[in-house]
């Protein structure tokens, strides 16, 4: 379809130039042929991210890592893949409910510990790994 759009345009174009170079008189002929320009658009459809939207506008860096705080962990000793830990964004107030390869926005759990979860996160194509650990329990006498 725009390969034949090019082409008419392709026409349009030369026709006023051969008729120029063989030296005759073009002044009826632009004013016959209207100069027909076309362009093309271009949409994405692609199934991920679209990549001419702002990271800062959409939700995908979000959350951070500091917007969250470990809420509690459900820790399972004989099979640590089971492991749960609950995590609140204290930006929106919204709940994440992890396991051990959960993705929440660029951070991976990579870990879930008795205490602490411990994230992969990705940023500007490098990869750092950072714990993010349960409030110190206060002891009652």
């Amino acid at each position: 379809m725009h390969v034949s759009r090019l082409i008419v345009l392709g026409v349009t174009l030369t026709a006023p130039l051969t008729a120029q170079a063989s030296g005759r008189d073009t002044t009826a002929q632009s004013d016959t042929a209207p100069l027909s320009l076309v362009r093309e658009a271009f949409s994405y459809q692609g199934g991920g991210r679209d990549p001419f939207i702002s990271l800062l506008k959409s939700g995908d860096v979000r959350p951070l890592i500091t917007d969250l705080k470990l809420v509690t962990v459900v820790y399972d000793d004989r099979f640590t893949t089971r492991s749960v830990a609950i995590l609140r964004d204290i930006t929106t107030g919204r709940r994440y409910r992890a396991k051990a390869g959960d993705v929440i926005g660029r951070l991976r759990v990579t870990q879930i510990r008795p205490r602490a979860v411990v994230f992969t996160v990705q940023e500007f194509g490098f990869e750092r790994q950072q714990t993010l650990s349960l409030a110190k329990q206060e002891e009652t006498p």
